[in-house]
């Protein structure tokens, strides 16, 4: 059973949301809040697999939420996704950057809208190769800081191709396929990476990727 929670200002958002999660055998929502300082309290509580977080509330917005949640150490299995009524935002890059998994746009479709939850779930980025693309163009078009160059020193040589390939939006599988070793060769390398970088998931791992340097908007 995924167990899931929800934090959205609009009673209205949070109770459509609600129904569908409900009407699924493998989805349960065990709570729900309307500001972000109710919604961390919650999680903290519950501890659930993934917490849904509207990007734009009173009080504690979705932002400074997501923070507090991926700031915890008790809290490492929660899956943050935040989400938004306007596409890709500046909100929506300082909260995946904060440590949000991904984002959902609120006129999302009902199926991929439970195809999402169950995604974050199992622990992969919701950022699809046009997303990865977007962030680059908006956002990472700048020089890389040295600080951020330095960081991919640690890493091998077939770490730095994973996250190479894990920017561009292939999962474990099509890594493993590209790079010619097993799916759990994949999933180590990236795993090591993340470990190594101090990213909490796959998203921060493409952030991590772009701002280093290490792909960049010609490469994709």
């Amino acid at each position: 059973m995924i167990r899931v929670l929800l934090v959205d200002d609009q009673p209205l958002i949070r109770s459509g949301f609600r129904a569908l999660l409900d009407n699924e055998d493998d989805l349960e929502v065990v709570a729900e809040a309307g500001d972000g300082h109710e919604g961390v309290a919650l999680v903290r509580r519950h501890r659930p697999d993934v917490a849904l977080l509207d990007v734009r509330m009173p009080r504690v917005d979705g932002i400074e939420a997501t923070r507090r949640i991926t700031a915890d150490p008790a809290l490492t299995e929660v899956h943050v996704v935040v989400l938004t009524n306007y596409g890709l935002d500046e909100y929506v890059f300082e909260a995946l950057r904060a440590g949000a998994a991904g984002f959902l746009v609120k006129d999302i479709l009902p199926e991929d809208f439970l195809h999402a939850v169950r995604v974050a779930a199992r622990g992969d980025a919701l950022l699809a190769p046009s997303i990865t693309r977007k962030l680059i163009d908006r956002y990472v078009t700048q020089a890389p800081p040295g600080d951020a160059r330095a960081a991919l020193t640690g890493l091998t040589a077939r770490e730095r191709e994973a996250v190479t390939l894990v920017a561009r939006g292939l999962s474990n599988d099509q890594i493993a396929v590209r790079m010619v070793i097993s799916p759990v060769t994949a999933k180590t390398h990236v795993n090591r990476a993340m470990t190594k970088l101090h990213a909490r998931d796959r998203a921060q791992l493409v952030i991590i990727a772009y701002e280093s340097g290490l792909v960049t908007a010609r490469g994709v």
